[in-house]
């Protein structure tokens, strides 16, 4: 990508963004689309080489609890703009999304959900088993009490947004530094002054943390505690199919997580190991494919003995309460951060990019990112009711 090549580290910046994943290419666009012009995304690697280069890809606004909802709205209606703003086709698919359920209390609970949807502009609905089965016709139905079902969400391709949003913001003047590694920051009395990297330092106005499941390592460089673990999540693909695979939702089984959806001429398939200990690794391993078959003998008996071809494995940034951490460190002021999204980063990042940028020039973001401030753990108030995680 010619127009966000690394051309140099610059000695000073207004604002360094620490990760060039598809938080802080986001961010990167929304600040220099305001006008602010000097602006180094330093990362590591290649851009969206990490969390972000391993995702499934789906987009929705079917949360719990308002905060959720609105940041997905918002992102929702910016991926649908995004061939036109910034200038990119992302492969969104508006498929929708299918959740199945076999509990009447986990019906219950997305029934709660639906309302709260309804009432903000999300045009989600609970359907019957039957419904359910037209729309994913893989379904076995035998012990589905509901559904619930979004037709304007659905999945797009996150290696499309990040180039997407990292050439416009190159075009209008930001650096970013790929493989560069954050070494360090250096303070001055409550402000950091200085980010060391090991190709030069850069002093700086403003230092924003979006480097998602490494963002504990970076907010302890300046004594800010960014509660954050990875966790490996692992998908597979089917080899080609023939006939072709319906189009379907992105379909979830919410007690067990697993969920698949439509990917090339085959499909996506994934599941939540809920044993699955927190750590780097990133090594994909087949056999985590035998809890998702096992669970879809039960639920999508054709996708059980589907031959793959290959899979990946990527990490979520989780958060104790499975929300994103989003604001401004009152310890170290001009250190702000967009992290800790367990899952939810991708489908978000429009949205999020939009108040990072507020809340460096000073203005009042489109929604209160209060609740999800990381003080929130250290000060003994509640978090926001957990988020449906996949």
């Amino acid at each position: 990508m010619a127009s966000s090549e690394f051309r140099g580290l610059p000695s000073s910046a207004d604002v360094v963004v620490i990760g060039g994943g598809v938080m802080g290419t986001s961010i990167a666009f929304h600040l220099a689309e305001a006008g602010v012009r000097d602006i180094v995304v330093v990362e590591r690697d290649e851009l969206g080489q990490g969390s972000s280069g391993k995702p499934i890809g789906g987009v929705r606004a079917q949360f719990s609890d308002p905060l959720n909802i609105e940041l997905g709205l918002r992102s929702l209606r910016a991926y649908e703009d995004f061939p036109r703003r910034p200038g990119t086709g992302i492969g969104l698919d508006t498929v929708g999304y299918l959740f199945l359920l076999t509990g009447q209390d986990q019906a219950a609970e997305f029934e709660a959900a639906v309302r709260t949807q309804n009432e903000l502009g999300v045009p989600s609905r609970m359907i019957g088993a039957r419904e359910a089965e037209d729309l994913c016709p893989y379904l076995r139905t035998e012990g589905l009490v509901a559904a619930c079902y979004s037709p304007a969400d659905g999945h797009a391709r996150p290696g499309r947004v990040v180039r997407g949003y990292a050439r416009a913001a190159a075009d209008a003047g930001a650096v970013l530094a790929t493989h560069t590694t954050v070494l360090g920051m250096d303070t001055v009395g409550d402000r950091v002054r200085v980010v060391r990297t090991d190709r030069g330092a850069i002093s700086c106005a403003t230092v924003v943390c979006a480097a998602g499941a490494w963002s504990a390592r970076v907010g302890a460089m300046v004594g800010v505690a960014l509660p954050v673990r990875p966790v490996r999540r692992q998908l597979a693909f089917t080899v080609p199919l023939v006939p072709a695979a319906p189009r379907i939702p992105f379909t979830i089984d919410f007690a067990s997580s697993a969920y698949f959806h439509n990917s090339d001429d085959g499909l996506l398939l994934g599941l939540a190991d809920p044993a699955q200990a927190e750590g780097f690794d990133t090594t994909w391993t087949p056999e985590w494919l035998d809890l998702f078959r096992e669970v879809a003998r039960h639920r999508a008996p054709a996708l059980a003995d589907m031959a793959t071809d290959g899979g990946w494995a990527g990490l979520y940034e989780v958060t104790p309460d499975h929300n994103a951490l989003i604001g401004r460190s009152e310890a170290v002021p001009n250190f702000l951060y967009a992290t800790g999204f367990s899952g939810h980063g991708f489908l978000q990042a429009p949205a999020v990019g939009e108040i990072v940028r507020d809340l460096h020039l000073g203005r009042r973001p489109f929604v209160d990112v209060a609740p999800l401030g990381a003080d929130r753990f250290g000060s003994g108030v509640a978090g926001r009711p957990e988020a449906h995680v996949v």
